[in-house]
């Protein structure tokens, strides 16, 4: 409650004082000392001056100034529009705006999801063989068209031809199979070398995951070529080579960043979002909802994603218009059908068997295991990542990116699990066999009435399926700990879903065989009679793959909303609650940090989060600087101070603003100003106010006092000072100062005590004292 009036209060009083930001007036008031000589006022720069109000690179947005500028804005254009039809249309399109920009995002973000889709498709299918009709269709389009394919053996067509039939004109036998194997691995390593090679050169953004970056710079941080049109290109090109090249690691994380690549440069084309960093963000927030959506064919689930897990401001507005441009960017990707089964990922799936409450058991036991091996990864990811940074592995990345990818394609080509790309071995372990199901994994031993599909005893291609799978587990569980953060785009969905669905399809099969043998057993005996089909593998594995990635990123609500929407099963919502929950809990147990937190954290950006709580008794006079020891607060006095003397403070100093009070004796508090304005402002009226010498004075006041005709013309700055910039006394809880940084996104905070100004406090200090009271490293933040 105190929180929300004050926000009221600070709204109201905000606005008048920063209608000034952006406009610079310097006056130049020369007054004879005679009485009766004429006052000369000279307002050279009442028109903004470039660069007042904008940002540097590595620096944190102020909030309150960018929002109080809109709301400028927006009433300047309002009060306009009643005057002509020209100004009622330009305010129309004003509004109008913002929508036209969210269609953009989905038609671009969805066209390049589809593209990236089908590009790794056939890539992928290229370590394999190539098409002889067309070396651009993939293994499955290639034998579409094909009049000699069998129903048994659908994957095998003339026109396909694998590398060792290209090459040595046999498909089998042991020489077959070295070839194969040697271009399978050949193929991955040039795919990775390619993606690593095109990152370092040209786009070092491009690597990783980008959501705790886009998380960072959604909360208003300023990271200046991350989404750029680089960034995108060479995102776009390196996420198909990446996922081509068979590492441990998927496209989903990435497709967002790509997503929001789109929003900030289609926001450059908008006069509103180019100049207003707040206004950009909530654009940037409706495109992580649209990388969501594309990703998982999910437009409602991205939609909670960005809400969720992403989002630091997340107004009303911002919610409608995420929706829609989900909605569009599904719709386009729709269109493309990248995956020509009219569905937007390869691993849809239908169930329609009805659970029971006992599997809740089994389903509770897949949450444990989720949030176990959630909590496990990140210690061992954030491990190795940090031994990256501090030891001469992180000098080699090209090595590295090579030597993974060596061992993987190495390993994964024997186990025909873990050959197969990541959404292909999911859409596998997600697949409830039917009749006609030529795979391993459906190798049941046929009954006498071979129409319906009771609960059938396990064949030997089942057996073999198994322990394939549980070294496929093995396998994924430990390379997916060192591929995560490498120096390509690699996203976390994927792996940690293949996790899961594996986990959960070996119990899901455990559980079919125990029905199917002990049906007189009591948990079975109610509601599974012999010969029903009472279990289905297909669910476990979906339940088991929400799981471990639940345990991973710590999502709850959305997850549920994607996987449903994955699988159309509604009636599924229950146990994938239960489970997701459950691995919530396990997790957090463990440890408090999902894997995007834990990276924000190892990388030192300055995120304040907002779920954390603030659970400690300091004050304010504790955090605030300058202490005890420290030199006192640097100050500019309102009147007095010359250009050279403000500049020397500037050269001496590299603080991002300064207090501006009466005098230096009285220490009373006038405003605030950036030291960015400051710069480009002495710069300015250098250049354009004739007769500015480092000795003309500065003034912060309204009316400037008469001068001596003799002396230089004086600088006025009075449009660049903040007069109402926040401030706490020094007997305010940190519990609270804490709050209002985070409601408000404030990036300093002045201290007073009786209205004498003691200090400040910035959003680099409260990190810092955070960290310093969970007793770690406070230089760790890295912050400009």
């Amino acid at each position: 409650g105190v929180i929300d009036m004050m926000c009221v209060c600070v709204n109201k009083s905000l606005s008048p004082s920063l209608q000034g930001y952006g406009t610079t007036g310097y006056s130049n008031d020369m007054t004879g000392n005679g009485a009766g000589s004429n006052g000369k006022l000279m307002d050279l720069l009442d028109e903004p001056v470039p660069g007042v109000g904008t940002y540097e690179d590595f620096n944190t947005i102020d909030w309150v100034r960018e929002k109080s500028k809109d709301r400028d804005r927006h009433r300047e254009i309002t009060s306009k529009s009643e005057q002509s039809t020209w100004d009622l249309l330009h305010s129309i399109s004003d509004a109008f705006s913002g929508w036209l920009l969210m269609l953009l995002i989905g038609l671009l973000s969805g066209a390049l999801a589809g593209c990236i889709d089908i590009s790794a498709h056939w890539l992928t299918d290229l370590k394999e063989g190539v098409c002889l009709s067309g070396f651009w269709f993939n293994h499955e389009h290639c034998c579409w068209g094909s009049n000699q394919t069998t129903f048994q053996e659908r994957d095998r067509c003339p026109q396909w031809q694998s590398w060792a039939e290209l090459l040595g004109g046999s498909s089998e036998g042991a020489a077959a199979y070295i070839v194969n194997y040697l271009m399978f691995m050949l193929c991955a390593l040039l795919f990775s070398f390619l993606a690593v090679i095109l990152v370092r050169a040209f786009a070092p953004y491009a690597c990783g995951s980008g959501i705790p970056e886009i998380k960072t710079i959604l909360s208003g941080f300023i990271i200046r070529g991350y989404l750029g049109k680089w960034t995108l290109i060479i995102k776009t090109i390196t996420l198909v080579l990446a996922v081509s090249s068979g590492l441990s690691l998927g496209k989903e994380g990435p497709l967002v960043h790509v997503a929001c690549c789109c929003a900030n440069i289609l926001c450059h084309l908008f006069t509103k979002y180019r100049q207003n960093e707040a206004k950009r963000r909530e654009v940037l927030s409706a495109a992580a909802a649209v990388g969501v959506s594309v990703a998982f064919g999910a437009p409602i689930g991205g939609v909670l994603f960005s809400l969720e897990e992403v989002s630091y401001y997340f107004p009303l507005k911002t919610l409608w218009r995420s929706f829609f441009a989900a909605l569009v960017a599904a719709f386009t990707l729709r269109s493309i059908n990248p995956f020509g089964n009219s569905r937007l990922v390869l691993f849809y799936v239908e169930f329609h068997t009805p659970w029971h409450m006992v599997e809740l058991v089994p389903f509770i036991l897949l949450g444990i295991f989720g949030g176990l091996w959630g909590a496990l990864f990140i210690r061992a990811n954030i491990a190795w990542c940090r031994r990256r940074k501090t030891t001469r592995l992180g000098h080699y990345p090209v090595l590295e990116v090579l030597v993974v990818t060596g061992i993987t394609a190495l390993l994964s080509f024997p186990n025909s699990y873990t050959r197969m790309s990541g959404s292909e071995l999911i859409s596998e372990l997600f697949n409830d066999c039917s009749l006609l199901d030529s795979s391993q994994l459906c190798d049941y031993n046929s009954s006498e009435n071979s129409n319906t599909l009771p609960d059938r005893p396990a064949g030997p291609g089942v057996y073999t399926a198994l322990w394939q799978l549980a070294l496929a587990l093995f396998f994924k569980m430990l390379v997916t700990v060192v591929t995560f953060g490498m120096k390509v785009p690699s996203g976390l969905f994927i792996p940690s879903m293949a996790v899961g669905a594996i986990a959960g399809r070996l119990l899901g099969v455990a559980m079919e065989q125990m029905a199917l043998n002990h049906h007189d057993w009591l948990i079975v005996k109610g509601w599974c009679s012999s010969g029903a089909d009472c279990i289905t593998p297909g669910l476990y594995a979906m339940v088991g793959a929400a799981a471990c990635l639940g345990g991973v990123t710590r999502m709850t609500i959305s997850l549920v909303v994607i996987m449903f929407e994955l699988t159309g099963g509604l009636e599924y919502i229950v146990p994938l609650m239960a489970a997701i929950m459950t691995s919530k809990w396990v997790a957090d147990a463990l440890g408090r940090e999902g894997i995007y937190e834990a990276h924000i954290r190892l990388n030192g950006y300055p995120f304040l989060e907002t779920k954390e709580e603030y659970g400690h008794k300091t004050l304010a006079q504790d955090v605030m600087r300058p202490r005890q020891s420290d030199p006192l607060l640097v100050v500019l006095t309102q009147e007095g101070m010359s250009v050279g003397e403000i500049e020397g403070v500037i050269a001496d100093t590299d603080y991002s603003g300064f207090p501006v009070v009466v005098s230096q004796e009285s220490q009373r508090l006038v405003g605030f100003v950036l030291r960015r304005d400051l710069v480009i402002s002495l710069d300015n009226a250098r250049k354009r106010q004739e007769g500015v010498v480092s000795a003309s004075l500065v003034f912060f006041l309204e009316h400037v006092p008469p001068q001596p005709f003799s002396g230089p013309p004086v600088v006025k700055l009075r449009g660049i000072l903040d007069l109402s910039p926040f401030t706490v006394t020094d007997h305010t809880p940190m519990a609270i100062a804490v709050d209002i940084f985070r409601k408000l996104g404030l990036r300093q905070c002045l201290v007073t005590h009786n209205g004498r100004l003691l200090g400040i406090i910035t959003k680099k200090d409260i990190l810092k004292h955070m960290a310093q009271m969970s007793n770690r490293d406070p230089d760790s933040i890295l912050f400009n």
